[in-house]
């Protein structure tokens, strides 16, 4: 087969992320989850046991489930995280253009389509020479980038490159992403002369990587710390909470955000609470569904249920307290940065060293 060589001379920059099913119906997540949850960065124990409890036991009912939370965030072009991701990659590539690089720019996920192993099979049959990956993962876990940096030598392995492959492990400290989230934290509405909290939610990882070396929570400490600062915050105006406990067969980096939020809930002073997801690149089912469609209402409701001195209400006061309150202003989410300009000004930036 005649090599195409379009692309010889080429840079080819990688954003790698996590993935998802490739429908919203119980097959294709099955399928999804049966990769995803076998991966030995994921899975929580031994292959065979895990394999037998997975396929047996979790896949036959979560896939059901999870195809429906799926279903309430489909959009017409399929996927939001593979949709939006790809007009990212798609923006930066235009703007190494507009700086007459040659440098191409290719979407890719661990698990579901596009694969990271069909892109770099793809980029290696046009001629590519070089790779940098960028795991869209600012605070890098071992369950995330670490998976990202297995399944790209895997796909270079594989498909015999020869160029030279860098990864950039993370870029949580990067000074113009912690002012684009703080940026996007105000456009939210957020006052930082107010009394408005701030609830930064990562996701969870659990304990054993951290003492095995992760140092995921340091990450996430810094960053938190600098956006923060961007704010101009007192300590007292934010905090860091997790989410996503996949199993409850191990322990989980906590407090979990579900738990903060049930407090504030109860002893909520009329200020209003701003929820940011720092580590997720992309709006996905973790942002869409657990966070907007499953923690705010979840705080909603709880909030009707108590006074300003954390006193329970009746049902009457507590009906006539909905519109006084104003629902739509008591708690607030802000996007990821997703497939925006200054999204692609900050991984510009960050890949600007690794593209010398």
């Amino acid at each position: 087969m005649k090599k195409h060589d379009e692309l010889a001379g080429y840079t080819a920059v990688v954003l790698v992320n996590t993935g998802t099913p490739e429908a919203p119906t119980p097959h294709a997540v099955r399928k999804y989850l049966s990769q995803f949850l076998m991966d030995p960065r994921i899975r929580p124990m031994g292959l065979v046991p895990w394999f037998c409890i997975l396929h047996f036991g979790i896949l036959p009912k979560r896939g059901k489930a999870s195809a429906q939370k799926y279903g309430g965030i489909w959009t017409e072009e399929g996927s939001p995280l593979v949709a939006t991701q790809a007009k990212l990659a798609r923006g930066l590539e235009d703007a190494f253009a507009a700086q007459g690089l040659p440098i191409v720019v290719r979407s890719a996920m661990n698990y579901g389509q596009p694969s990271v192993g069909k892109v770099v099979k793809g980029l290696k049959k046009q001629g590519v020479e070089r790779i940098v990956a960028l795991p869209l993962y600012p605070q890098a876990a071992f369950s995330t980038t670490g998976s990202a940096k297995d399944h790209l030598a895997n796909a270079v392995r594989k498909s015999h490159f020869k160029g030279d492959v860098t990864v950039v492990e993370s870029y949580c400290d990067t000074p113009m992403y912690q002012k684009a989230i703080a940026a996007a934290i105000r456009n939210a509405g957020f006052d930082p002369d107010s009394d408005d909290q701030l609830l930064f939610s990562f996701h969870s990882v659990p304990l054993n990587d951290l003492e095995a070396g992760d140092n995921y929570e340091l990450q996430v400490g810094s960053s938190s710390l600098g956006i923060a600062n961007q704010l101009g915050l007192d300590r007292r105006r934010w905090t860091i909470g997790y989410q996503c406990q996949f199993d409850k067969g191990r322990q989980w980096l906590t407090p979990f955000s579900r738990d903060i939020l049930a407090g504030r809930a109860e002893n909520n002073q009329g200020e209003r609470i701003f929820i940011v997801c720092p580590n997720f690149a992309i709006d996905c089912l973790e942002t869409i569904y657990d966070v907007q469609q499953h923690f705010i209402p979840e705080y909603l409701a709880a909030k009707r249920d108590f006074d300003l001195y954390g006193q329970r209400r009746d049902n009457d006061g507590a009906q006539s307290c909905i519109g006084a309150i104003g629902e739509s202003e008591d708690i607030v989410y802000v996007p990821c940065l997703n497939a925006t300009k200054a999204h692609v000004k900050v991984l510009a930036k960050v890949l600007e060293p690794y593209l010398q």
